[in-house]
């Protein structure tokens, strides 16, 4: 029972998640393993800084031998929710270390001040960066284990609805 499901195209969900996790449950890929790399996955998916989340998940996937192509895919498919959640995280920091909020008015405007001068954004943003990695260490825990005890009970429904 080592069939790989064609992926058909069109449905994002279907093609970056759900059959990748079904063809990694027919490969023998335990349910736990599947909901510990999703739940990983999401939250390293939604790190604060701008083009890190390919590499954190990459490491971590190395590192704790998850699977790179679904943990990749879900970065992927994350990456409108890692974007929207990035000034509630530098907010969520500035509050948290009591420091006024830096001017951002949007995630374009950051990226074209980084254009513009790299170590100027850094001396006028870096604090506000890591004020918002602050806030992610914090909430990374707790959201990896409510997710992974949401997802494990799923993926082990989809393994048995699967196999049949």
């Amino acid at each position: 029972m080592n069939a790989v499901v064609e992926t058909p195209s069109g449905n994002l969900i279907q093609r970056y998640l759900l059959t990748p996790v079904l063809n990694q449950l027919r490969q023998g890929i335990t349910p736990e393993k599947i909901a510990l790399t999703l739940a990983l996955g999401a939250v390293c998916s939604v790190f604060p800084i701008l083009g890190m989340t390919t590499v954190l998940c990459g490491i971590l996937g190395v590192w704790l031998r998850l699977n790179q192509a679904l943990i990749q895919s879900l970065n992927y498919l994350l990456t409108p929710l890692h974007v929207a959640l990035l000034l509630p995280f530098y907010r969520a920091g500035e509050t948290l270390f009591g420091q006024p909020h830096v001017p951002i008015f949007s995630i374009t405007d950051l990226i074209e001040r980084f254009r513009e001068g790299p170590l100027q954004f850094f001396a006028d943003y870096g604090m506000v960066g890591l004020y918002g990695v602050t806030v992610w260490a914090l909430t990374a825990p707790i959201v990896s284990l409510l997710l992974y005890l949401s997802l494990r009970p799923l993926i082990l429904r989809l393994a048995r609805v699967s196999a049949d």
